[in-house]
């Protein structure tokens, strides 16, 4: 142990020193599909197997795909020494087949090789959260690699940390355009979606929850130990969401809003909670990620009532909503990019997200998506919306229980619900249409006729 270590606690101490033996398995069309659809690029394998790098020694590297289709990419794949393992599809498709054999792989890794004590599953389907529980369950650590708008809200929120692509590809990379050489020049590349940062009030609940949470622990909140805690309150948390090259740039910004209090004290930076009269006063709250769903819903109505389900990409889907709300900005509710919208939607049961033959990821109708059901979360916002609407898509706009299962207090029964028209002479008509309500069939018993008995013998004397 050296005296940088020496000086720091206990706790961040162990931190600093816990090296892993790390396992990957890549769900390679999984990926693949999700990063080109989301950033318009290809998926890199390097900056993953670089940033894994920082928590440990990678001692494997398995991917899953059919390389048939993914010449260049299976090259890649070799050069940076992936064991590719072949899925060949059978006549009804092969939809779910990489899965459990990278779930069946994993499982026997972590059964017969007791020195990896951790498991990075670059993916972003939810059908891996039972191996994800599994793994845990035999005491191993287990990273999520995957890009928010297209990894489950489930798989986020349940490993020991969950790493975002998009905080892999650095603006500086991505923004530099290097003269094309070789073979390759003159292709035209697919543009790369600039990313937005989102606002810090997003961040301020969870950073006083770390303070408070080593404040009872009486530990001296250094830099280190502050991030390793806000990690472990949630996995998703990356400070490149904010618009931060490092944490130490972040926590720059959160003094530069006078949300914390950051001096230095033996050569380490110390953050403390700041004086209640200099706790900063929020102009505009911050919303929630359900906020969101009330305008989503409307436009997922109009695209219901035009039959597009399965025929339209994410940029399509965002246009129907600006239609809608001019001036709507996912940033505003917790999300970098539209497409974590519609992720978070998909764990909601509104919509699915599957790729086609082209492999472009299309919307389609969730199981739990009514047409006449909007998600609303209090009777403020439920009320604010309707005087949103024009007056006829106001009368059609039922008050009832939304999928989330919240309802205002005046909510009308819809067998009593009514619409009113007012005619040229300012009369106020009432045209009550009465809904029916739904049949139930009852089954009756059939009555049942008793069969003659057959005649019994005379007893013998």
């Amino acid at each position: 142990m050296n005296s940088e270590t020496c000086r720091l606690s206990a706790p961040e101490a162990r931190i600093m020193e816990e090296r892993h033996r790390i396992a990957v398995f890549i769900d390679f069309d999984n990926i693949e599909i999700g990063v080109k659809n989301t950033l318009s690029r290809n998926f890199d394998v390097s900056v993953v197997l670089e940033t894994l790098k920082e928590r440990g020694e990678v001692l494997t590297k398995i991917a899953y795909a059919d390389w048939t289709r993914h010449g260049e990419m299976s090259r890649t794949m070799s050069q940076h020494g992936v064991q590719m393992v072949q899925r060949h599809p059978g006549p009804r498709g092969d939809k779910n087949g990489a899965d459990i054999n990278l779930a069946l792989d994993a499982l026997e890794m972590a059964l017969t090789k007791p020195h990896i004590d951790a498991f990075a599953i670059v993916s972003g389907d939810s059908d891996f959260i039972s191996l994800v529980e599994k793994l845990k369950q035999y005491n191993k650590t287990v990273y999520i690699v995957g890009g928010r708008a297209f990894t489950s809200n489930i798989l986020q929120k349940n490993c020991r940390e969950f790493i975002s692509y998009e905080s892999l590809i650095t603006p500086a990379v991505s923004a530099v355009r290097r003269p094309a050489q070789g073979p390759h020049r003159g292709i035209q590349r697919p543009p790369v979606r600039s990313r937005q940062s989102l606002p810090l009030s997003h961040v301020t609940p969870l950073v006083y929850r770390a303070l408070e949470v080593l404040s009872r622990r009486e530990v001296v909140p250094q830099l280190g130990l502050f991030k390793s805690t806000m990690q472990q309150l949630d996995s998703s948390f990356t400070e490149r969401d904010y618009g931060a090259s490092s944490f130490r740039h972040f926590v720059e910004m959160l003094e530069k809003e006078h949300m914390i209090v950051l001096h230095k004290d033996r050569g380490h930076y110390i953050v403390e909670m700041p004086q209640a009269e200099q706790t900063p006063v929020v102009s505009e709250p911050a919303l929630d990620k359900e906020d969101s769903l009330p305008i989503l819903h409307k436009a997922l109505k109009v695209i219901d009532e035009n039959d597009l389900w399965g025929q339209l990409d994410f940029e399509a889907v965002k246009q129907y909503v600006l239609r809608l709300e001019p001036d709507f900005d996912e940033s505003r509710y917790g999300f970098v990019q539209f497409p974590e919208l519609l992720n978070y939607a998909q764990d909601l049961g509104l919509v699915r997200l599957e790729p086609d033959a082209d492999s472009v990821i299309r919307v389609l109708r969730g199981t739990e998506f009514s047409h006449a059901r909007s998600p609303v979360r209090s009777n403020a916002s439920f009320a604010n919306i309707r005087e949103t609407l024009p007056g006829e898509t106001r009368s059609q706009l039922p008050i009832e229980s939304s999928v989330l299962g919240y309802a205002p207090d005046n909510a009308v029964p819809l067998a009593t619900a009514t619409t009113s028209e007012t005619p040229a002479d300012g009369a106020v008509v009432d045209n009550r249409k009465p809904v029916h309500p739904r049949r139930v069939y009852r089954r009756h018993p059939r009555p049942r006729t008793p069969r003659p008995r057959k005649p019994t013998a005379p007893a013998e004397s």
